[in-house]
């Protein structure tokens, strides 16, 4: 499978979608009676009026998940093809990006962070274009703009305004126009909604906005010991990518070298900034995905023994598989 996938093929596409299919088998077999759907913060309910918590039967989530999930993959493809980041064209980056996106039960149905992974992407686009740019100030701007509508969605989403930064300290001399680009445009959005909230009378429903920020942390993260054996796999390939990608680091090109340093703290700040949302939910964790599939897929492009890769991606689909059925 993986040899199919190392090279751009139209066939892979579909494959792609049976991949995708298969790999929530468990979930469409066991599906339970409702599924809820929480679109945006609560603080940004008055935007819409139509409920969407029950806007979809369960196996129209689980489905509407998947083609979401599947879009998502084939547009970090082109990103990474475009940007050369594995030095090669392939299909790899959208089957990993499929694979990691449905390794636990939560990422399998519809999430704001889900949702939110559209605009991580255009903003990875956007990150890796600014490298060759003169200027870069409306670029910035834009994506200020970009975390305050994700931030309205889920609010953990913030924490992309420190991504920013670290991105002109990697790609950028220091310009203190580019960083102050960064506020301004996330400020626009919200200087927007505090008039919409004024207008409305619900202009507390607005300071509500930055009351996690003040909040004590005491996160309920309801997480099973069991399911997270899944994962054992994931941790396999993401280790010996790095190493993959440390043996040819120095002779790679600089963007390359700067793009994963990039894609490094993308996912230490998916990771680590769970902390921003109380009573959190594991589908937080799917901001780690496009840097995970990255690696991923570097080391797959890359390791030299067939046997051992097959079996290794095997391993890793039969356990996802496994873990949603019992």
């Amino acid at each position: 499978m993986i040899k199919q996938f190392r090279s751009i093929n139209p066939l892979n596409i579909i494959l792609l979608i049976g991949i995708a299919t298969l790999l929530r088998v468990g979930v469409l077999i066991q599906l339970p009676d409702q599924m809820s759907f929480e679109f945006m913060e609560p603080f940004a309910r008055l935007l819409i009026h139509e409920p969407l918590e029950n806007a979809f039967s369960p196996l129209a989530n689980v489905l509407m998940t998947q083609i979401i999930l599947i879009i998502q993959a084939l547009i970090f493809n082109r990103i990474i093809n475009s940007y050369g980041l594995l030095g090669k064209p392939t299909f790899l980056p959208a089957l990993m990006f499929v694979t990691a996106g449905s390794l636990l039960s939560p990422f399998l149905v519809l999430s704001p962070a889900l949702i939110c992974n559209f605009l991580l992407l255009w903003m990875i686009d956007k990150f890796l274009s600014i490298y060759k740019r003169n200027e870069v100030s409306s670029v910035m701007y834009d994506l200020g703009m970009m975390v305050a509508i994700g931030t309205l969605i889920y609010f953990p989403f913030v924490s992309m305004l420190i991504l920013t930064w670290i991105t002109l300290m990697i790609f950028r001399p220091f310009n203190w126009r580019e960083w102050v680009a960064v506020i301004l445009g996330f400020i626009t959005i919200f200087f927007f909604l505090a008039v919409f909230y004024f207008w409305n009378d619900s202009l507390d429903k607005f300071y509500s906005i930055w009351l996690p920020l003040t909040a004590k942390f005491s996160p309920d993260l309801r997480f099973n010991l069991y399911d997270s054996l899944v994962l054992i796999p994931v941790l396999i390939i993401l280790v010996l990518g790095f190493f993959q990608l440390q043996q040819n680091f120095f002779r790679s090109v600089v963007h390359l070298r700067k793009s994963f340093q990039l894609l490094f703290f993308m996912f230490l700040i998916g990771l680590f900034s769970f902390y921003l949302k109380q009573n959190l939910v594991i589908y937080h964790f799917l901001f780690c995905i496009p840097p995970a599939a990255a690696l991923m897929s570097y080391y797959f492009l890359y390791s030299g023994k067939r046997w051992f890769y097959e079996s290794l991606y095997l391993i890793l689909t039969t356990s996802i598989i496994y873990f949603q059925l019992f």
